[in-house]
C-alpha cells in the first residue's frame, strides 16, 4: 500500500485544500470511488438512525 500525503498548511487556504483532495480523488479508480461513496452512505444511514425521533426538548413553565 502506497503512503499516505497529509496536507499541512500555515495558514487557511482554501484553494489548496481543494487542489488536494481533487489530486487524491483523481488517483482513485472507479471502483475505488463508489466504495467510499457506499461507505458514506452507510456511515450517513446509521447517524440518522441514531439521532433521529427524540423526543423534542419541553418547555417548561417558571412559576
Amino acid at each position: 500500500m502506497r503512503g499516505i500525503k497529509v496536507l499541512k498548511l500555515n495558514d487557511d487556504d482554501e484553494t489548496q485544500e481543494i487542489e488536494f483532495e481533487l489530486s487524491f480523488l483523481r488517483r482513485l479508480t472507479t471502483h475505488q470511488r463508489f466504495q467510499m461513496m457506499f461507505a458514506k452512505t452507510k456511515e450517513l444511514v446509521q447517524l440518522s438512525k441514531r439521532n433521529a425521533n427524540r423526543k423534542t426538548a419541553q418547555m417548561i413553565k417558571r412559576t
